[in-house]
């Protein structure tokens, strides 16, 4: 083999394994998105069958319920236009109540309820996630101030 040739299958070599290299990550980062839905969309049939998603909005006042002796805690998630349930079997966040805005992480099952395997809670009085904020927004309800941007001290 002429050291051309022999350079030529090196370069393809190099070429082929970045490519591998690039298809896994493109993969990994795929399986690992967790897109927003809000409970009308997660109703509507947006979300994606069998896939983690996140469900964000308000828990409904006196929503929160526990069966005695369960472990499985449940609450009512609304955008303020549909409510869907939320199933929870763990440790709540100190900031989780009712009135407050939260994201759930898991699936839809079957009968139509989400079952979260994480629940994370708005941090203080002047946050909402955003999604949640625009849905509200569209809905015509006021939203809380946003924290200023760190956006400015960078410029």
């Amino acid at each position: 083999m002429t050291p051309r040739r022999q350079r030529m299958v090196l370069v393809g070599l190099f070429v082929a394994g970045v490519a591998v290299a690039v298809g896994l990550a493109l993969r990994a980062f795929q399986e690992n998105l967790l897109y927003f839905y809000t409970p009308t969309q997660a109703i509507a049939g947006e979300a994606p069958d069998g896939k983690k998603i996140r469900l964000g909005g308000m828990v409904q006042k006196g929503s929160v319920r526990r069966e005695p002796g369960d472990l499985e805690l449940r609450f009512d998630v609304s955008d303020n236009e549909k409510t869907m349930t939320v199933a929870y079997s763990g440790v709540l966040p100190d900031l989780f109540k009712e009135g407050q805005g939260v994201i759930a992480m898991g699936q839809v099952d079957a009968n139509g309820i989400f079952r979260a395997e994480e629940v994370l809670a708005k941090h203080d009085e002047n946050y909402m996630p955003p999604e949640v904020a625009a849905t509200m927004a569209t809905d015509g309800q006021a939203t809380p101030v946003p924290p200023p941007s760190t956006d400015a001290a960078l410029n």
